[in-house]
């Protein structure tokens, strides 16, 4: 039996009834696909990721990958590589990817929702999964010739990697010192050692692994921009057959020990230590960060789509099992000792975490699903009204949203699934105790919550002027203060109305700390006290008005007199964003008062004090 669960009516609900996919399809924007096409690759992603993919999920964690010293490879066990292999057949990394690599159109949202399936059925084999986003990288910003290498990679499955961290420049990329070397062939030597590198080797499951690498070319200047973007090739190759040669200078060093992700290949790599690790610049330009920043932001959508299809999983496990644990009585016959035993289910504190579970597994959903629409130009404009360029720069505000709020809301919320469970949750008879494991990275890589929060607000919000924001706002003010959506949703619409009004006050504050840093530098610390904190709002603001505008589409289809499979899904899709605005949104006058009232006390305190 899997262990993966994932509510695909919600994934259709999202697509088809809420975010105008299917109208997209109509139009025959996608010459390959049609909604009939479409709810056919989503149930066949779901019958791999439940099936295949899923199945090496558990053994992988307790027999993971190991590294051969000797060889210097790392080893994959038997039933993960199957899963690997699964996933490189189904080729549904396709969608999305140039014609010219054999790829086919198809809106962003339902790209997004295929790979939260795929990706969180089994992470790691997601990370052995890393070749097609590399690949199209590399065909975007390579050379013509490099464009070619990119097609073959892809046709013949070699993975790739993503080398950004070294040991002592994590966050900070521009303190790396890697260093490369041209030759008088164009080529380059790459020297270094890099860390934390997810997939830096896949064993026997791929011929060759392609590795982007960030290294700054001999007198280049310090920083960010003095990194160029090189392809380090783990066997060198004939440029033009793509026939295998030598193995090149580039060999694992040591594989990390982790607390989750046991079979997620995480890699020391090391560069040009015994013979040189030839590289060839991307694109023939230096212009490295810019470059990888293409595979950076689609890498942190994908953590917000994976750590939510995980949140999902785990909800539901914890549902089913409130369903079935028959533990005390009804709570309205606790002092009866005579009074039958129920299911758990029917204690009111269970009701309330699950409750929550479902909100923000939906919510989440919700949220970056919306994110997706804006990385579609043709959706975004037909669904919203905006122009490309307008639709690029919400898809750039809401990913530090995606990111950071999903990975911190998953693993926060995954803690409660497991506390559903009583004791049983913290035992590896279910997989939930392996989810809140997984899950906890989802934070720290591809740049933590604070680099998330200070990417949002410097970045995405100041940079702009707040334009790209007021696009957002308007749009939940618009909800917030129509009178279409009828006296059934009043209320909710009143706490969101309100909640974005504390949302503005809080932005009040903050402009007015970073107005004031000039003549007061210590002001710029109230900033960065509250950023988290005002990003997780930020969060919450959203996901209440996506349920509420789900809510909004659940109140016609009941109008209108739905199937009755469907009439309990669309009674939930109300309760849960009822529930969530009523029990969330008031927490948001409390964080406007925190950043109001913020002091710097404890960036004065001295150290020795903690």
């Amino acid at each position: 039996m899997s262990h993966f669960k994932t509510n695909l009516r919600d994934i259709e609900f999202n697509l088809f009834e809420v975010l105008g996919v299917g109208r997209q399809l109509e139009r025959k924007i996608y010459p390959m696909l049609n909604v009939e096409v479409a709810r056919n690759l989503l149930a066949g992603a779901y019958e791999l990721a439940v099936g295949p993919v899923a199945a090496s999920y558990v053994d992988s964690d307790r027999d993971p990958v190991f590294f051969d010293h000797v060889r210097r490879v790392v080893v994959v066990p038997d039933s993960l590589r199957k899963s690997v292999a699964a996933l490189n057949e189904a080729g549904f990394a396709a969608l999305g990817m140039p014609h010219a690599m054999g790829g086919v159109d198809a809106p962003a949202p339902l790209r997004w929702a295929i790979q939260e399936m795929l990706m969180s059925a089994n992470r790691a084999a997601h990370f052995f999964n890393l070749g097609p986003l590399m690949h199209t990288v590399l065909y975007h910003e390579g050379t013509p010739r490099q464009q070619q290498w990119a097609i073959r990679a892809w046709e013949k499955r070699w993975g790739a990697t993503m080398v950004l961290t070294e040991p002592d420049a994590g966050s900070d990329v521009g303190m790396g010192r890697t260093v490369a070397v041209g030759q008088a062939d164009g080529s380059w030597h790459i020297n270094g050692v890099k860390r934390f590198i997810s997939g830096g080797d896949l064993g026997d499951t791929t011929d060759n692994v392609l590795h982007l690498v960030l290294a700054r070319p001999e007198g280049a200047r310090r920083g960010t921009k003095g990194l160029s973007l090189f392809m380090v090739p783990k066997f060198l190759f004939d440029p033009a057959t793509m026939a295998l040669g030598d193995r090149n200078g580039v060999y694992v060093t040591g594989l990390e020990r982790k607390m989750g992700l046991k079979s997620a290949p995480t890699c020391e790599l090391t560069f040009g230590a015994e013979h040189p690790a030839v590289g060839y610049l991307v694109g023939e330009v230096h212009n490295g960060i810019a470059q990888m920043f293409r595979a950076i932001e689609s890498s942190r959508m994908g953590v917000g789509a994976m750590a939510t299809g995980t949140l999902s999983s785990g909800y539901l496990h914890a549902l089913d099992y409130a369903e079935h644990r028959v533990q005390g009585a009804d709570m309205l016959r606790i002092v009866d000792r005579s009074a039958p035993r129920v299911t758990i289910f029917h204690h009111p504190d269970i009701r309330r975490s699950l409750m929550r579970q479902k909100a923000y597994a939906e919510g989440l959903r919700a949220l970056y699903l919306y994110c997706a629409v804006y990385q579609d130009a043709e959706l975004a404009n037909a669904e919203f009204g905006v122009d490309a360029e307008s639709a690029g720069r919400v898809s750039d505000l809401l990913l530090p949203i995606v990111k950071g709020v999903c990975s911190e809301r998953a693993y926060e919320v995954l803690a409660e699934s497991l506390q559903t469970f009583g004791g049983s949750g913290y035992l590896q008879d279910y997989p939930v105790e392996q989810y809140v494991r997984d899950v906890r990275v989802d934070s720290l890589y591809e740049g933590t919550t604070a680099i998330q929060a200070q990417d949002f607000f410097f970045r995405k919000i100041i940079r702009d002027d707040g334009a790209t924001l007021r696009l957002v706002t308007s749009q939940i003010a618009r909800f917030a203060y129509s009178e279409q959506v009828g006296s059934r949703l009043q209320t909710e619409q009143d706490l969101l109305g309100f909640a974005l009004m504390e949302f503005h006050a809080m932005m009040t504050a903050l402009r007015s700390y970073l107005t004031a840093a000039p003549y007061e530098p210590t002001e710029i610390y109230k900033v960065g006290l509250v950023l988290v904190r005002f990003l997780h709002a930020t969060g919450d603001l959203l996901i209440a008005w996506r349920l509420l505008e789900q809510a909004q589409i659940a109140l016609r289809a009941l109008d209108q007199g739905p199937i009755a499979i469907d009439r309990p899904f669309y009674t939930g899709k109300i309760a849960v964003a009822q529930w969530f605005t009523r029990n969330t949104l008031p927490s948001m006058t409390a964080v406007r008062t925190v950043i109001e009232n913020i002091d710097t006390d404890i960036m004065h305190l001295d150290e020795a004090a903690f």
